[in-house]
């Protein structure tokens, strides 16, 4: 017998905003939801690094932001080693001059 995913999934805070009422992995699946919709029947072998780099490129430009562009700051905010973060950045081609 299975669990379903969210009986799975540990109960976090994804807004802490007073009033929040929809938690971001919802915004996330309804996301993922129209992406596959919109496949219309063509297969894609990457769905997983798609959705990855569509979730961390937001991701980090927003933390920055919230760092005032601090580095450190923002992989101490996510939980990521600053090294990681910096890759991560030139990766995605956010890397500040």
């Amino acid at each position: 017998m299975s669990a379903a995913a969210s009986d799975l999934a540990p109960s976090v805070v994804t807004d802490i905003r007073p009033g929040a009422r929809t938690p971001l992995r919802e915004h996330v699946a309804v996301s993922i939801r129209r992406f596959l919709r919109d496949l219309d029947g063509c297969d894609t072998c990457d769905l997983y690094e798609v959705a990855l780099r569509e979730l961390e490129i937001p991701l980090f430009q927003e933390v920055l932001r919230h760092c005032d562009g601090n580095q450190s700051r923002a992989a101490q905010l996510l939980g990521i080693h600053r090294a990681t973060l910096r890759k991560k950045l030139r990766e995605y081609g956010l890397a500040q001059s």
